[in-house]
């Protein structure tokens, strides 16, 4: 799969994983004739199915009848099933699997749903998400080496040809340590963290470069489960990342990476694009201690942005128009530079590069969102969103190209200054270096 759509809605994020994860069961069985091409097209049914919910609301638009529309047919099936299982209608679940089991529907199809319907429980009512408190984390911070190179990447968990391509590109580069700033596709299911980070990463770099990633919105879509197993077992002993924040900090006290959770709170049982996500009060304050005691200089680090010019924050203000900033944010930024000096603040979330002029008083606001998910030339992601007042602007020569209908992909490689000495942000594509800056 080169390809892959997603959606700002946990449950078509599920369903997408379901849907994948089956295609993979039916792939490896050596006991089915059924070969990953043939299972291809539920896939793709599928995201298509998806997409057309996602445009339409609740409606599911019916599909026709006819041997070549047997991977939709079963696709928008499926859809049903998984929501009349989450919204306890027992009665339509079971004529709904009816269909699909005594029908062309493979029935392992059904199973697999099944399953992954256990990720939202009846009426939404799950697991709490296993967020770790800062009570627990207590003042640790984890060591990295002096005048570190950092390869920060974002939205990079697909699995697919483009991801894997940047990850041996970052190699060249010859980084320290691996930072990724969130987002597993489709809803960060464990078997989705394994295959699409953990073996994908460990197939080019070896135990001895620490990795780090983020929670993101997708990572929360399944309860978080698959994120937080992955990010203990990453590293071990004293670079363990034991939560969904954490503090990087050079050998020689010049500089810190402060991570925060920007993901735990843009969980929504609906679809949704106006989610105003926010940080918990007691990460707040740790987050502030981190700058508080520390000497040096401090880059933050989160999935959600800041602000932006191109992607909706929060509802609409009664006049229709949108803040092209997160309040919620902004009040936690204020915050840590009155405790010390706040260098840069580097967040995904949106698939774009987004290199800004100073705003908000922060000089370097950075989207680093151009992992590896496809932004086509038609989506026109520089084009600043209508009805955001005193929208950002972006440095002069920063914004990605496209080649053959696609922007490219990418990442950046921040080496870190020795004391009294500076640090460099370089943004790389998979062709070339395209710009850096000094501070």
């Amino acid at each position: 799969m080169s390809d892959i759509k997603t959606f700002r809605d946990h449950f078509l994020s599920v369903y997408q994983s379901a849907a994948a994860d089956y295609v993979s069961q039916k792939a490896n069985d050596a006991t089915t004739e059924t070969t990953a091409e043939e299972a291809d097209p539920l896939m793709e049914a599928v995201n298509e199915v998806a997409e057309l919910r996602a445009n339409n609301g609740s409606e599911i638009p019916d599909t026709e009848e006819g041997i070549a529309d047997i991977p939709k047919i079963c696709a928008s099936l499926g859809l049903r099933y998984l929501e009349a299982l989450v919204s306890g209608d027992a009665a339509r679940a079971t004529r709904i699997q009816e269909q699909m089991t005594g029908g062309t529907c493979d029935p392992k199809w059904a199973s697999t749903l099944t399953e992954y319907a256990k990720f939202f429980g009846v009426n939404g009512t799950r697991g709490k998400i296993p967020y770790v408190r800062a009570a627990d984390v207590g003042s640790r911070t984890i060591p990295i080496v002096t005048g570190a190179r950092v390869a920060v990447f974002g939205d990079w968990g697909t699995g697919a040809e483009p991801a894997r391509r940047i990850l041996s590109r970052i190699k060249d580069q010859k980084p320290d340590v691996l930072l990724h700033l969130g987002d597993i596709y489709y809803s960060g299911t464990p078997a989705e963290c394994k295959a699409k980070f953990t073996d994908v990463v460990r197939t080019v770099f070896d135990d001895s470069i620490p990795v780090f990633t983020l929670a993101g919105n997708h990572d929360m879509y399944s309860g978080g489960i698959g994120y937080y197993d992955l990010a203990r077992k990453l590293n071990a002993g004293d670079q363990a990342q034991n939560a969904s924040f954490f503090c990087l900090r050079s050998s020689d006290s010049a500089w810190q990476i402060l991570a925060m959770d920007t993901g735990l709170h843009d969980y929504s049982p609906i679809s949704v694009t106006d989610a105003l996500t926010f940080v918990e009060e007691d990460e707040q304050r740790w987050l502030e201690q981190r700058v508080a005691e520390f000497p040096g200089q401090t880059i933050l680090v989160s999935h959600h942005q800041l602000f932006s010019a191109f992607s909706q924050i929060g509802k609409p203000k009664n006049d229709g128009s949108l803040l092209p900033y997160n309040p919620n944010l902004l009040q936690l930024l204020d915050r840590l530079r009155s405790k010390g000096k706040i260098a840069a603040w580097l967040w995904g979330h949106e698939h774009n590069l987004c290199i800004y002029q100073t705003y908000l008083g922060l000089e370097r606001g950075r989207c680093i969102g151009h992992g590896a998910i496809p932004i086509f030339a038609e989506e026109k992601p520089y084009d600043v969103l209508k009805g955001v007042a005193n929208p950002p602007a972006l440095v002069a020569g920063t914004q990605l190209q496209v080649t053959d209908g696609a922007y490219e992909h990418g990442f950046a490689i921040v080496s870190l200054g020795q004391a009294g000495g500076r640090t460099k942000i370089e943004y790389f594509t998979e062709s070339r270096s395209m710009h850096e800056e000094e501070f």
